[in-house]
């Protein structure tokens, strides 16, 4: 089995506008490339990544397609526009020229207004996103699923894929009602990534915790879940690359066919990667 990390990302902090992670996260406050992340995958056979913004600005963006188009590693790039722009079609047309961009991804979790996706004043870059063929990352929190679910179905000819399960209240033990806005959604046709997850739990905790979460994510999303570390947020959550890419095996209970395509196949058919199994 060859794997496709869904979800990794990279940073310069000398990059325009670079906003996070700051010095008070001094585990994350440095430059973090590619070569950061062969030197902690051992022995976990990685055929590639999608490379997932973590700033929200056009420099983060243009640095990591810059980034793409000499690491092969990189199958594909999820960048940043500001969608409420009146320039945002055209940038998304100059950036649907290079092959890796797959999709886009607003930080909605830091956005106060909930329901800030449905706004009217998107509508065009929506509109272009579907025109050029990409896809949507939704940062979300369990508050913005009743949204999304409004969202998907007013835009069904969009591909979403919901990052880190929507990061449930782990730490407190919340299931509901998350496990029924996550189904609702499921039943939509929505993807969603199986990522993110060990830092939402508390300090220390096992991951053996998660289990009630994927167990449900597993037989909600089925062959549309796919893996990824958040890698290299996911150092804070105590964890190694290989020990979550464990875990995560062992808490999926899933094997041959479905567990490639938790682990590549769904990443590769929901972005449109190339080159791999």
């Amino acid at each position: 089995m060859r794997i496709i990390d869904a979800h990794m990302h990279c940073w310069s902090l000398t990059t325009p506008g670079h906003e996070w992670p700051t010095a008070e996260t001094p585990a994350l406050h440095r430059d973090f490339g590619v070569g950061d992340l062969l030197a902690v995958v051992g022995d976990t056979p990685l055929e590639g990544v999608v490379l997932v913004q973590a700033q929200p600005t056009d420099a983060d963006t243009d640095w990591m397609l810059a980034l793409a188009a000499h690491e092969p590693l990189i199958l594909g790039v999820v960048g940043w526009v500001d969608l409420a722009s009146p320039d945002a079609p055209g940038r998304i047309a100059d950036l649907a020229a290079h092959s890796a961009l797959r999709g886009l991804r607003p930080m909605l979790q830091g956005i106060a207004d909930t329901d800030w996706l449905m706004r009217d004043a998107l509508t065009p870059a929506i509109t272009a996103m579907v025109a050029h063929g990409l896809r949507l990352d939704a940062l979300v929190e369990p508050r913005h699923l009743p949204m999304l679910a409004r969202f998907v179905d007013r835009w069904p000819e969009l591909p979403v894929v919901i990052d880190h399960a929507a990061k449930p209240s782990a730490a407190r033990g919340g299931l509901d009602p998350w496990r029924a806005h996550m189904a609702a959604l499921g039943e939509r046709g929505v993807w969603c990534k199986l990522s993110g997850m060990r830092t939402e739990q508390s300090a220390g905790a096992p991951a053996d915790g998660l289990t009630p979460y994927i167990d449900h994510l597993v037989a909600t999303f089925g062959e549309r879940l796919m893996w990824g570390s958040d890698w290299p947020v996911l150092d804070l959550s105590g964890d190694g690359y290989t020990q979550w890419f464990a875990d995560a095996r062992r808490l999926s209970g899933l094997t041959g066919v479905a567990e490639e395509r938790l682990f590549a196949a769904s990443a590769r058919a929901f972005y449109g990667l190339e080159g791999t199994i």
